[in-house]
Protein backbone atom coordinates (compact mmCIF):
# COMPACT_ATOMS: atom_id res chain seq x y z
CA UNK A 1 0.00 0.00 0.00
CA UNK A 2 2.87 2.34 0.68
CA UNK A 3 4.47 4.18 -2.30
CA UNK A 4 8.01 5.01 -1.49
CA UNK A 5 8.83 7.57 -4.45
CA UNK A 6 10.50 10.82 -3.44
CA UNK A 7 8.49 13.02 -0.96
CA UNK A 8 6.91 15.75 -3.03
CA UNK A 9 6.36 14.16 -6.32
CA UNK A 10 2.39 14.81 -7.87
CA UNK A 11 1.01 14.69 -10.71
CA UNK A 12 -2.33 15.79 -9.86
CA UNK A 13 -4.08 18.41 -7.83
CA UNK A 14 -7.96 18.60 -6.79
CA UNK A 15 -9.49 21.88 -5.12
CA UNK A 16 -12.93 22.90 -4.85
CA UNK A 17 -14.28 26.11 -5.31
CA UNK A 18 -14.87 29.05 -3.36
CA UNK A 19 -18.48 29.34 -2.85
CA UNK A 20 -20.80 32.31 -2.57
CA UNK A 21 -21.95 31.34 1.22
CA UNK A 22 -17.68 32.05 1.78
CA UNK A 23 -17.52 33.23 5.36
CA UNK A 24 -20.46 31.29 7.00
CA UNK A 25 -19.08 29.21 9.55
CA UNK A 26 -20.37 26.54 11.99
CA UNK A 27 -19.75 26.81 15.11
CA UNK A 28 -18.96 24.01 17.89
CA UNK A 29 -22.14 24.08 19.35
CA UNK A 30 -23.70 24.11 15.85
CA UNK A 31 -24.57 27.53 15.58
CA UNK A 32 -24.51 29.92 12.09
CA UNK A 33 -22.31 32.97 12.47
CA UNK A 34 -20.45 35.07 9.80
CA UNK A 35 -17.26 36.13 9.30
CA UNK A 36 -16.30 39.56 7.23
CA UNK A 37 -14.64 38.53 4.57
CA UNK A 38 -13.79 39.53 0.66
CA UNK A 39 -15.54 37.25 -1.35
CA UNK A 40 -14.36 38.24 -4.05
CA UNK A 41 -10.84 38.87 -3.12
CA UNK A 42 -10.81 34.79 -1.70
CA UNK A 43 -11.74 33.67 -4.94
CA UNK A 44 -9.21 35.88 -6.88
CA UNK A 45 -6.53 34.17 -4.18
CA UNK A 46 -8.18 30.88 -5.16
CA UNK A 47 -7.26 31.31 -8.64
CA UNK A 48 -3.86 32.37 -8.33
CA UNK A 49 -3.44 28.97 -6.14
CA UNK A 50 -4.94 26.72 -8.61
CA UNK A 51 -2.89 28.83 -11.92
CA UNK A 52 0.41 28.54 -9.51
CA UNK A 53 -0.23 24.40 -9.55
CA UNK A 54 -1.60 23.95 -12.74
CA UNK A 55 0.41 26.31 -14.96
CA UNK A 56 3.71 27.16 -13.26
CA UNK A 57 4.28 23.50 -11.55
CA UNK A 58 2.68 21.47 -14.19
CA UNK A 59 0.20 19.41 -11.96
CA UNK A 60 -3.18 18.06 -13.54
CA UNK A 61 -5.71 20.29 -11.62
CA UNK A 62 -9.02 18.32 -10.89
CA UNK A 63 -11.75 20.86 -9.83
CA UNK A 64 -14.83 19.99 -7.77
CA UNK A 65 -17.82 22.52 -8.78
CA UNK A 66 -18.39 24.88 -5.15
CA UNK A 67 -21.62 24.07 -3.25
CA UNK A 68 -23.38 27.37 -1.52
CA UNK A 69 -24.92 24.50 1.24
CA UNK A 70 -21.08 23.36 2.10
CA UNK A 71 -19.83 26.83 3.03
CA UNK A 72 -16.36 24.96 4.28
CA UNK A 73 -16.09 22.52 1.33
CA UNK A 74 -13.29 24.75 0.24
CA UNK A 75 -11.10 23.19 3.01
CA UNK A 76 -10.72 20.50 0.91
CA UNK A 77 -7.82 19.03 2.65
CA UNK A 78 -9.81 18.01 6.22
CA UNK A 79 -11.30 15.34 4.02
CA UNK A 80 -9.09 13.17 2.65
CA UNK A 81 -5.46 11.97 3.55
CA UNK A 82 -3.82 10.32 0.58
CA UNK A 83 -0.46 8.39 0.13
CA UNK A 84 0.72 6.45 -2.49
CA UNK A 85 -2.25 4.58 -4.19
CA UNK A 86 -4.77 5.05 -0.81
CA UNK A 87 -7.37 7.85 0.09
CA UNK A 88 -8.32 7.83 3.64
CA UNK A 89 -11.72 9.33 3.60
CA UNK A 90 -11.72 11.31 6.96
CA UNK A 91 -14.41 11.86 9.56
CA UNK A 92 -14.80 16.21 10.23
CA UNK A 93 -15.63 16.94 13.74
CA UNK A 94 -18.15 19.18 12.68
CA UNK A 95 -21.48 17.07 11.65
CA UNK A 96 -22.37 19.90 9.30
CA UNK A 97 -19.19 19.18 7.50
CA UNK A 98 -19.29 15.56 6.98
CA UNK A 99 -21.35 15.86 3.30
CA UNK A 100 -18.42 17.01 2.04
CA UNK A 101 -16.75 13.96 1.57
CA UNK A 102 -18.84 13.01 -1.03
CA UNK A 103 -17.65 14.51 -4.40
CA UNK A 104 -13.97 14.14 -3.30
CA UNK A 105 -14.80 10.31 -2.89
CA UNK A 106 -15.97 9.92 -5.95
CA UNK A 107 -12.89 12.31 -7.28
CA UNK A 108 -10.97 9.37 -5.39
CA UNK A 109 -13.00 6.50 -6.80
CA UNK A 110 -12.82 8.08 -10.40
CA UNK A 111 -8.80 8.26 -10.20
CA UNK A 112 -8.83 4.63 -9.03
CA UNK A 113 -7.45 5.17 -5.99
CA UNK A 114 -7.87 2.40 -2.53
CA UNK A 115 -11.13 4.11 -1.05
CA UNK A 116 -10.79 3.42 2.88
CA UNK A 117 -14.13 4.86 4.54
CA UNK A 118 -13.77 5.98 8.26
CA UNK A 119 -17.60 6.33 8.25
CA UNK A 120 -20.39 8.60 9.02
CA UNK A 121 -23.14 6.47 10.64
CA UNK A 122 -24.08 7.01 13.99
CA UNK A 123 -21.82 4.76 16.16
CA UNK A 124 -19.15 4.08 12.90
CA UNK A 125 -15.35 4.47 14.14
CA UNK A 126 -16.69 4.54 17.90
CA UNK A 127 -16.70 8.21 17.73
CA UNK A 128 -13.59 8.72 15.71
CA UNK A 129 -12.82 12.45 14.05
CA UNK A 130 -10.30 13.29 11.69
CA UNK A 131 -9.36 16.08 9.95
CA UNK A 132 -6.18 16.42 7.04
CA UNK A 133 -5.18 19.81 8.37
CA UNK A 134 -4.32 17.75 11.24
CA UNK A 135 -2.17 15.64 9.83
CA UNK A 136 1.69 16.07 8.49
CA UNK A 137 3.13 13.37 6.49
CA UNK A 138 7.24 14.17 5.98
CA UNK A 139 7.60 10.87 3.80
CA UNK A 140 8.56 8.41 6.11
CA UNK A 141 6.14 8.62 8.63
CA UNK A 142 2.77 9.97 10.09
CA UNK A 143 2.14 13.12 12.79
CA UNK A 144 -1.15 13.93 13.73
CA UNK A 145 -2.45 16.47 16.23
CA UNK A 146 -4.60 15.88 18.59
CA UNK A 147 -7.10 18.92 18.59
CA UNK A 148 -10.34 19.86 18.83
CA UNK A 149 -11.05 18.41 15.92
CA UNK A 150 -8.87 15.09 15.72
CA UNK A 151 -9.20 12.85 18.28
CA UNK A 152 -7.07 9.51 19.09
CA UNK A 153 -9.69 7.66 17.96
CA UNK A 154 -9.13 8.90 14.53
CA UNK A 155 -5.04 8.75 14.59
CA UNK A 156 -5.64 5.19 15.29
CA UNK A 157 -7.98 4.75 11.99
CA UNK A 158 -5.03 6.38 10.29
CA UNK A 159 -2.31 4.16 11.38
CA UNK A 160 -4.80 0.96 10.47
CA UNK A 161 -4.94 2.41 6.91
CA UNK A 162 -1.24 3.53 6.79
CA UNK A 163 0.29 0.48 7.99
CA UNK A 164 3.51 0.95 6.19
CA UNK A 165 4.23 3.99 7.83
CA UNK A 166 4.45 4.64 11.67
CA UNK A 167 1.96 7.38 13.00
CA UNK A 168 2.85 9.35 16.08
CA UNK A 169 0.30 12.02 17.68
CA UNK A 170 1.54 15.20 18.87
CA UNK A 171 -0.78 17.67 20.74
CA UNK A 172 -1.92 20.76 19.28
CA UNK A 173 -2.77 23.37 21.49
CA UNK A 174 -5.08 27.18 21.12
CA UNK A 175 -7.63 25.84 18.56
CA UNK A 176 -5.29 25.68 16.13
CA UNK A 177 -4.53 22.78 13.73
CA UNK A 178 -1.27 20.83 13.47
CA UNK A 179 -0.65 22.31 9.95
CA UNK A 180 -1.35 26.01 11.04
CA UNK A 181 2.09 25.47 12.61
CA UNK A 182 4.11 23.32 10.78
CA UNK A 183 4.57 21.59 7.24
CA UNK A 184 6.94 19.93 5.19
CA UNK A 185 9.09 22.68 2.99
CA UNK A 186 11.24 19.42 1.59
CA UNK A 187 12.16 16.37 1.14
CA UNK A 188 14.03 16.71 5.03
CA UNK A 189 12.53 19.91 6.11
CA UNK A 190 10.25 21.09 8.49
CA UNK A 191 9.11 24.39 8.19
CA UNK A 192 7.80 25.62 12.05
CA UNK A 193 6.38 28.74 13.55
CA UNK A 194 8.63 30.06 16.58
CA UNK A 195 5.82 30.18 18.59
CA UNK A 196 5.76 28.83 22.27
CA UNK A 197 2.82 26.11 20.91
CA UNK A 198 4.93 25.36 17.94
CA UNK A 199 8.38 24.85 20.07
CA UNK A 200 6.49 22.65 22.53
CA UNK A 201 5.31 20.13 19.87
CA UNK A 202 8.60 19.98 17.70
CA UNK A 203 9.78 18.81 20.95
CA UNK A 204 7.60 15.85 20.66
CA UNK A 205 8.04 15.26 17.16
CA UNK A 206 11.91 14.76 18.01
CA UNK A 207 11.38 12.73 20.76
CA UNK A 208 8.61 10.40 18.84
CA UNK A 209 11.17 10.20 15.33
CA UNK A 210 13.92 7.72 14.79
CA UNK A 211 14.80 10.31 11.80
CA UNK A 212 16.89 13.59 11.61
CA UNK A 213 15.01 16.33 10.01
CA UNK A 214 16.34 20.11 9.15
CA UNK A 215 14.60 22.60 10.64
CA UNK A 216 13.46 26.31 9.03
CA UNK A 217 12.10 28.37 11.83
CA UNK A 218 9.52 31.44 10.61
CA UNK A 219 8.69 33.86 12.97
CA UNK A 220 5.00 34.61 11.62
CA UNK A 221 3.06 31.36 12.53
CA UNK A 222 0.71 31.91 9.15
CA UNK A 223 4.24 31.16 6.89
CA UNK A 224 4.63 27.92 8.61
CA UNK A 225 2.32 26.60 6.22
CA UNK A 226 3.59 26.18 2.57
CA UNK A 227 3.10 23.69 0.07
CA UNK A 228 6.20 21.88 -1.30
CA UNK A 229 6.13 20.20 -4.28
CA UNK A 230 8.56 18.34 -6.84
CA UNK A 231 7.07 18.69 -10.15
CA UNK A 232 7.40 16.79 -13.37
CA UNK A 233 10.25 18.92 -14.22
CA UNK A 234 12.00 17.93 -10.69
CA UNK A 235 11.99 21.15 -9.71
CA UNK A 236 11.52 21.94 -6.32
CA UNK A 237 8.74 24.26 -5.56
CA UNK A 238 7.10 26.34 -2.75
CA UNK A 239 4.10 28.06 -2.28
CA UNK A 240 4.00 30.39 0.39
CA UNK A 241 2.78 33.10 1.77
CA UNK A 242 3.77 36.74 0.09
CA UNK A 243 5.78 39.28 1.33
CA UNK A 244 2.83 41.65 1.83
CA UNK A 245 0.88 38.85 4.44
CA UNK A 246 4.27 37.74 5.79
CA UNK A 247 6.77 40.44 5.69
CA UNK A 248 9.30 38.52 8.16
CA UNK A 249 9.30 35.46 6.61
CA UNK A 250 10.38 36.13 3.13
CA UNK A 251 13.91 35.91 4.21
CA UNK A 252 14.22 32.55 5.75
CA UNK A 253 13.00 30.99 2.52
CA UNK A 254 16.02 32.15 1.01
CA UNK A 255 17.78 29.75 3.05
CA UNK A 256 16.24 26.84 1.05
CA UNK A 257 18.78 26.55 -1.83
CA UNK A 258 17.52 25.97 -5.88
CA UNK A 259 13.79 26.21 -5.19
CA UNK A 260 11.35 27.59 -7.31
CA UNK A 261 9.26 30.07 -4.62
CA UNK A 262 5.85 31.00 -5.46
CA UNK A 263 4.39 33.78 -4.10
CA UNK A 264 0.38 32.42 -3.10
CA UNK A 265 -1.90 34.61 -0.91
CA UNK A 266 -4.23 32.97 1.07
CA UNK A 267 -5.19 36.32 3.19
CA UNK A 268 -9.26 35.47 3.50
CA UNK A 269 -9.13 32.25 3.72
CA UNK A 270 -6.67 32.62 6.81
CA UNK A 271 -9.43 34.59 8.07
CA UNK A 272 -11.46 31.42 8.60
CA UNK A 273 -8.38 29.22 10.13
CA UNK A 274 -7.04 28.05 6.98
CA UNK A 275 -3.82 27.98 5.50
CA UNK A 276 -2.44 27.71 1.86
CA UNK A 277 -2.33 23.34 2.36
CA UNK A 278 -6.13 23.40 3.03
CA UNK A 279 -7.10 24.21 -0.36
CA UNK A 280 -5.76 21.58 -2.01
CA UNK A 281 -5.35 17.59 -1.95
CA UNK A 282 -2.05 16.15 -3.95
CA UNK A 283 -2.15 13.24 -5.70
CA UNK A 284 0.97 11.12 -7.32
CA UNK A 285 -0.78 9.46 -9.85
CA UNK A 286 0.61 7.55 -13.26
CA UNK A 287 -2.73 7.64 -15.11
CA UNK A 288 -4.60 10.29 -16.71
CA UNK A 289 -7.79 11.49 -14.86
CA UNK A 290 -10.61 11.53 -17.60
Amino acid sequence: MANMCPYGQFTHAVVRGIPETFGKVVGDNGENKEVSVDLAKAQRQFGCLTGALRQKVGLQLIEIPPDPELPMSWKIEDVAVIQGDTALITRPFRQQRRREVEAVRRVMSELNLTVVEMGGAPGDCDGATLEGSDVLFTGREFFVGISSHTNHKGAEVLADTFRDFSVSTVPVCGGIRLKNICSMGGANTIVISNSEGAKKTLRMVEQLTDHHYEVLTVPEQSAANCIYIKGPSKRDFLLHRPADECPDSVAAFQKLQDYTFLPTACSEASKLGASLSSLCLLINKKHTYF
